[in-house]
């Protein structure tokens, strides 16, 4: 059989599955890539509408430490296709690239429709084709892949399949994870889909929350690491609870809740903020004070009588203390549809290289796979490297059995 005659279905239209579907159609194969919604990349723009992301900058022994106990088994991947090759690759699709002052990558424009439209463009030239409003059911006793299309259900075969199906946050964009317990079913081992880079609920005050929610808090730190979060009618969000939510979330699975201390004024010693505090008040309320010593107002004033009492608002090294270290109790992440990502998926342990061990030929790549990493170009980064992957074994794969 020729390379032209061998047919391989990429299931899921996201950065995953486009990479892995532009690895195949390179290797001289038919693609075909099915996806569930109208078009691909659905959550791949929405991501672009703060400003496109794609990758980051630091040093890349850093960089691969961002993926915690996967580091590992991702480094050959990420060595094939790392930030560099990133950047490359959007260059060769004609757009250009800047690092931003934390080090991370974006297109100039900041967006992702113009990076999408320009590779979607590349891979229709190159011969892939795309079916939307198709979505993947499983398969059929005779092995063929089971679609579902709007003029009904029918049977595709393929001498490979590559499933980049996401994980479980976003639903309405595509991820709902539907797929896991489809595998499930037929011996993969799947760990349970989690939220990641996601916010937690707290339990403000009704004052507190009706006065505060939507309000950020900047020039905070946690556990040393300076950033900013926000304040939501339940809890909080943002940058600085992303890049600790994996930790927190387990705490919680382990003990029902997990308590933080927020340091709320992260470039004051704690001796300074004593010392500022110790200066005579005179007839000025406390707020006043704290205001004019250490310009403590707004939502952090409002944070200091969620957990001071009266007496204790009015006790200056009890202040100082919690202005340094103020507790906050997370009862629970945020619901996982709500998540930037997800944890939890296929895991490494039921893999060789990117194929199921319990079906051969059919290989995995992206959100699905069982690891995670924070907000920053990791995210895409891994998507896009552990597709090419899974394509290059699933062209390896087909070229071995014609």
């Amino acid at each position: 059989m020729s390379k032209l005659e061998q047919s391989i279905a990429v299931i899921g239209g996201g950065p995953a599955g486009l990479m892995a579907a532009q690895e195949l159609a390179a290797g001289g194969v038919r693609v075909d890539v099915y996806d569930a919604m109208p078009s691909v990349g659905r959550k791949f723009l929405l991501a672009g509408r703060g400003g496109m992301n794609i990758t980051h900058a630091e040093d890349y022994a850093k960089f691969v430490t961002r993926y915690g106990a996967r580091a590992g088994v991702l480094r050959p991947m990420l060595d094939a296709f790392g930030p560099q090759q990133v950047r490359d690759w959007v260059h060769a699709l004609g757009i250009d690239t800047f690092v931003g002052t934390s080090g991370r990558v974006f297109p100039t424009e900041m967006k992702a429709a113009p990076l999408l439209r320009a590779w979607l463009h590349r891979l229709r030239e190159s011969g892939v084709h795309f079916h939307q409003r198709h979505r993947w059911l499983g398969w059929n006793e005779d092995g063929s892949l089971r679609i579902e299309s709007p003029q009904g259900e029918f049977a595709v075969r393929a001498d490979a399949v590559v499933l980049a199906l996401g994980g479980a946050s976003w639903a309405r964009l595509g991820s709902d994870g539907a797929w896991a317990p489809v595998l499930a079913g037929r011996g993969v081992d799947v760990a349970p889909l989690a939220p990641a880079n996601c916010g937690f609920d707290i339990g403000w005050s009704e004052h507190f929350a009706s006065r505060y929610a939507g309000q950020p808090l900047t020039t905070v730190a946690v556990g040393g690491r300076k950033g900013q979060m926000v304040v939501t009618a339940t809890g909080i969000e943002g940058g600085l609870v992303y890049a600790f939510a994996a930790p927190w979330r387990d705490r919680i699975a382990a003990g029902g809740s997990a308590v933080i201390e927020l340091d709320l004024l992260p470039d004051l010693s704690h001796q300074r903020v004593l010392d500022e505090l110790s200066h005579p008040r005179g007839s000025r309320s406390m707020s006043s004070f704290l205001q004019s010593r250490l310009h403590i107002k707004g939502v952090k004033t409002g944070l200091l009588h969620e957990v001071l009492n009266k007496d204790e608002f009015h006790d200056v090294e009890r202040v100082a203390k919690v202005l340094k270290a103020l507790p906050l109790r997370l009862r629970s992440t945020r619901p996982i549809d709500e998540a930037i990502s997800s944890a939890g998926g296929v895991r490494f342990e039921s893999l060789d290289g990117t194929m199921l061990r319990s079906m051969p030929g059919v290989f995995v790549a992206g959100e699905m796979m069982d690891w995670e990493a924070p907000t920053g170009g990791y995210l895409l980064t891994a998507c896009f490297a552990s597709g090419l992957q899974a394509g290059r074994d699933a062209l390896k794969w087909v070229s071995h059995r014609a």
